[in-house]
């Protein structure tokens, strides 16, 4: 049995039904506290799924994390730069009318997120350093058109699968 605080509870409380069938767990909520109870794999990934919802991201993508064995990072700009004007840094990151994230989505093939100060990525294991790396550059200041460079000259190449995965 696992608690987790969260923020935005009603978001949970309106598709737990839907949780509950999907990763094989038992929801409770007591006001901003979230009670799961299963086995512990199912637990451990619900808390992220839970996270992620939490977070900001679709109820779709959040549940990408069981379905396709996707990982669920949190990148804080704070550790990345010494800068005050967070807000500035926040603008770079999204880009003009959300330009940059989108770029960043096809290069990297993840899902982004912004909170506060706080880069919320979901996405596959293979592609996922590549998309923290992206954002820590752009956050120390370099290029858009440098860091889209780097992502394409070190795309993952996809794996042929030999029917071991299930």
């Amino acid at each position: 049995m696992k608690t987790i605080y969260c923020e935005k509870v009603p978001r949970i409380i309106k598709n737990k039904k839907k949780l509950e069938e999907e990763l094989n767990i038992k929801i409770k909520n007591r006001g901003k506290e979230v009670t799961i109870e299963g086995g512990p794999e199912d637990e451990y990934i619900t808390e992220k799924v839970i996270d992620a919802l939490n977070f900001g991201f679709p109820f779709s993508i959040a549940l990408s994390i069981k379905k396709e064995d996707n990982l669920f990072e949190i990148i804080n700009i704070k550790d990345h730069t010494k800068r005050k004007d967070l807000k500035r840094i926040r603008a770079r990151i999204i880009g003009k009318k959300g330009k940059a994230l989108g770029t960043l989505h096809q290069l990297t093939k993840c899902h982004f997120e912004l909170k506060d100060n706080f880069v919320g990525i979901i996405g596959d294991p293979e592609f996922i350093e590549n998309a923290q790396e992206a954002i820590i550059s752009i956050i120390k200041g370099s290029k858009h058109g440098n860091v889209y460079g780097n992502l394409e000259r070190r795309q993952v190449k996809p794996i042929i699968d030999l029917g071991l995965k299930e």
